[in-house]
C-alpha cells in the first residue's frame, strides 16, 4: 500500500501545483487521444504523426535539461554579467551585446530556452544594475521568435520544415541566412525605436554590475563544455532529426553526470519539461484531426498553391496571422499540410510567417507564453496595448523583409 499512497500523494501535489496553462496542455492531449479512440483520427495517421515528432520530443527533452542545468551552474548569469560590464554603462553597446546574446541562445539552444532561461537571467540583471526591465524583456521575447530561422535546431517548426524540403543543416542555413539577417535587422531597428532609445528607457547610462564568483567551477566548466559539444555537433553536420536529438542527448548527459557527482539536489523531477512534451504531442493529434474535417480547406484558401513571390508572401502572412490567432506550431502544421510538395519556397515562406510573425498576441508562440509567465513572476509590467501594437509592426515588417530576402537570394 505504501507505494500506492506515495504515488497518490505525488499526483495530488502535481494537480495542486498545476497552473491554467498546464491544464490546457493536458486537456489538449486528452482531446487528441479521444480523437484517436473514437476513430476521428485513424490509428495509422496518429502513429505516423507521433513517429514524425519522435526526434523532436527527444531533442526538446534533452535541450531543456541541458539548458536548465547550464543555468543552475551559473553559466548564463556569468555571461549576462559580462555582457553588462562589456557595455561599460553605455546603452548603445549594451543593446548590441544583448541582441547578440539572445540571438545566439535562440539559434543554437532553441527559442524556448531563450524564453524559459534567459528571460529570468536578464530580468535579474536589470534589477541589480538599475536598467529598465522592459527593454531587456522585449529584446528576449522578440529575438526568441525572430532569431529562430537559421538552423533546424532553432525552432521545432524548422525541424519539420527541414525534413519536408530535405534540407540538411548546412543547406538549411545556406537557404535561410538572408531571411534571418533581414528579420534581425528589422527587429533591432524596432527594438531601439520602441524600447531602447533615450525617451523610452528613461536613463542616459547604467551602472555595470560587480563581478560575482562562480559557485562551482567544475559544474560551470562541465555544463559549458556540454553546450559546446552540442553546438559543435550541429555545426559539424548533425543533419537528421535523430542525429540532432542524439547530439542534444549526449550534451545533456554530460551535464547530468556532472551534477550527479557534484550536486544531486538539482536532479529533480521538475527538470523534466513534461508540459512541453504533452503540449507538442497533443497538437500533433488534434491538428491532423481538424485538418480532416475542414481546416485543410480553410488553409488552402488562405495560402493558395502559387510557388512564386506572390504565393510566398501570401503563405508568410497567412502563417503569421494564424499563429497569432491560435499558436505558431499548429499554424505551421496546418499550413504545411496544404502546401504542394514541390513548393519549397512557399513552404519556407510559411515557416518565416510562423517564426517571425507570432509576436502580436501572448499565445502566438509557446516561447511568448513562457516569457509572459516569467514577467508575471518577476513583477514586470508589460503594457498589453504597447505589446500588441509594436508586435504588429514587427510582424508585418519582419515577415515582409525576411520573405523578400528569401527570394532575392534564391
Amino acid at each position: 500500500m505504501a507505494p500506492v499512497v506515495a504515488i497518490g500523494q505525488t499526483l495530488r501535489r502535481l494537480c495542486l501545483s498545476a497552473g491554467v496553462l498546464d491544464w490546457v496542455r493536458v486537456g489538449l492531449l486528452l482531446i487528441g487521444l479521444l480523437f484517436v479512440a473514437t476513430g476521428l483520427l485513424p490509428a495509422h495517421e496518429a502513429e505516423a504523426s507521433v513517429r514524425r515528432i519522435g526526434p523532436m520530443l527527444v531533442f526538446l527533452f534533452a535541450v531543456i535539461v541541458l539548458a536548465e542545468l547550464t543555468k543552475e551552474a551559473g553559466v548564463f548569469d556569468v555571461i549576462a554579467e559580462r555582457v553588462a560590464r562589456a557595455g561599460r554603462g553605455g546603452y548603445g553597446a549594451l543593446f548590441l551585446l544583448c541582441v547578440a546574446f539572445a540571438s545566439l541562445t535562440t539559434v543554437f539552444l532553441n527559442l524556448d530556452t531563450t524564453a524559459v532561461l534567459l528571460t529570468p537571467v536578464m530580468l535579474a540583471l536589470a534589477a541589480r544594475t538599475g536598467i529598465a526591465a522592459l527593454p531587456l524583456a522585449m529584446t528576449t521575447v522578440w529575438l526568441a521568435n525572430t532569431a529562430s530561422l537559421l538552423l533546424p535546431v532553432s525552432n521545432l517548426t524548422n525541424l519539420l520544415a527541414s525534413d519536408r524540403v530535405a534540407l540538411e543543416t548546412p543547406a538549411f542555413a545556406e537557404r535561410m541566412w538572408a531571411p534571418q539577417l533581414a528579420a534581425l535587422a528589422v527587429t533591432m531597428v524596432l527594438l531601439w525605436v520602441f524600447y531602447w532609445r533615450r525617451g523610452a528607457r528613461g536613463a542616459d547610462r547604467y551602472e555595470p554590475p560587480a563581478p560575482t564568483p562562480i559557485g562551482d567551477p567544475v559544474l560551470f566548466s562541465a555544463t559549458g563544455l556540454a553546450c559546446l559539444v552540442f553546438i559543435g555537433a550541429v555545426l559539424a553536420g548533425a543533419e537528421t532529426g535523430w542525429e540532432i536529438a542524439v547530439a542534444a542527448g549526449a550534451a545533456a548527459l554530460i551535464a547530468v553526470v556532472a551534477f550527479a557527482v557534484r550536486d544531486r539536489s538539482h536532479l529533480r523531477p521538475a527538470l523534466i519539461p513534461w508540459q512541453l512534451l504533452v503540449f507538442v504531442t497533443g497538437l500533433f493529434l488534434v491538428v491532423p484531426t481538424l485538418s480532416r474535417y475542414g481546416l485543410d480547406t480553410v488553409m488552402r484558401g488562405l495560402i493558395g498553391e502559387d510557388d512564386g513571390v506572390g504565393g510566398a508572401f501570401r503563405a508568410a502572412f497567412a502563417g503569421g496571422g494564424l499563429s497569432n490567432a491560435l499558436n505558431n506550431l499548429p499554424a505551421y502544421v496546418a499550413g504545411e499540410a496544404v502546401v504542394p510538395s514541390g513548393n519549397h519556397d512557399q513552404l519556407l515562406a510559411l515557416l518565416i510567417g510562423t517564426n517571425v510573425g507570432p509576436v502580436i498576441t501572448p499565445w502566438g508562440s509557446l516561447a511568448t507564453l513562457l516569457w509572459f509567465e516569467w514577467c508575471r513572476r518577476r513583477g514586470v509590467a508589460v503594457p498589453m496595448r504597447t505589446f500588441v501594437l509594436t508586435g504588429a509592426v514587427l510582424a508585418v515588417l519582419g515577415c515582409a523583409a525576411a520573405t523578400g530576402a528569401l527570394f532575392l537570394t534564391a
